[in-house]
């Protein structure tokens, strides 16, 4: 089975016919539990999302702050596997229809198995795999068997990111090219600054995938912000973060709903 790198180029450029960007939602696999976090996926959808990145936890996050890392011991703690994780991206995929990515550092990856890995993903039904810590010079063979089962290949670029690397970056590429607004950890932030707008616009200038923007984004004026200048608007933690403060699942469903409602508002009105 081939994986849905295609839903996901044509759901971004749907967006984009809307004069619009579009909502990427994040969120753990595993949290608060396996069968919890499949409906935090269906709710967000539900809320307006356009795209989900569903992370596979880690002990070491080293781009995720204190929010994400500690929905990821939660998760870890309950004893969630990369089976848990494919399972997350199925049932997800299989209930809402919308593009459904990984979000995962490289070493669970490479001690899976990248063929197996790719082919498992791919026939869950998922779009791809966002990779933050996989070198490009060191990606020849992930991107292989990514682009034989059809799954996009999602790398990070940060305002340290000199043109020159952004080109081969972005030229390695598919999907999107995920931009992180400031140089730091995932969170949420009361500005995500100018420094977001140049590197979307350094970017452009060397590919024509969507360029997506996370990493502070909270709310609806952020992320009518972000989506004046970006292809995508990508909310992490403030998900994560309405789970955590929620009293119960139930109350963290609503919450994370909600809050999708107030972003996928707040992308139209760039």
């Amino acid at each position: 089975m081939s994986g849905n790198i295609e839903l996901l180029s044509t759901t971004l450029a749907a967006a984009k016919a809307e004069d619009r960007a579009a909502l990427i939602a994040y969120l753990p696999a595993g949290f608060p539990t396996v069968d919890g976090g499949i409906e935090a996926v269906k709710a967000v959808v539900a809320g307006g999302a356009d795209v989900v990145e569903v992370g596979l936890p880690h002990s070491d996050p080293v781009l995720d702050g204190p929010v994400i890392q500690t929905a990821d011991d939660i998760a870890l703690r309950g004893g969630v596997r990369i089976a848990d994780v494919m399972r997350t991206v199925r049932e997800a995929y299989e209930a809402t229809g919308v593009p459904i990515l990984v979000m995962t550092y490289w070493n669970p990856i490479d001690r899976y198995g990248v063929e197996r890995f790719t082919a498992e993903l791919a026939e869950a039904g998922g779009a791809g795999c966002i990779l933050p810590d996989l070198p490009v010079q060191e990606s020849a063979l992930w991107r292989e068997h990514a682009e034989k089962h059809g799954l996009a290949t999602v790398f990070v670029v940060a305002p340290s990111s000199q043109d020159a690397r952004l080109a081969t970056i972005t030229a390695a590429g598919s999907g999107f090219v995920y931009a992180a607004s400031l140089m730091g950890v995932t969170g949420t932030r009361a500005s995500v600054g100018a420094q977001a707008q140049e590197l979307v616009g350094r970017t452009r200038a060397t590919t024509d995938l969507p360029v997506c923007v996370g990493l502070g984004v909270s709310n609806a004026e952020q992320a009518a912000e972000v989506a004046g200048f970006a292809d995508g608007v990508i909310v992490g933690s403030a998900f994560v973060k309405a789970i955590l403060d929620a009293p119960d699942e139930a109350a963290g469903l609503d919450a994370v709903r909600s809050l999708a409602g107030e972003l996928a508002q707040g992308v139209r009105k760039r």
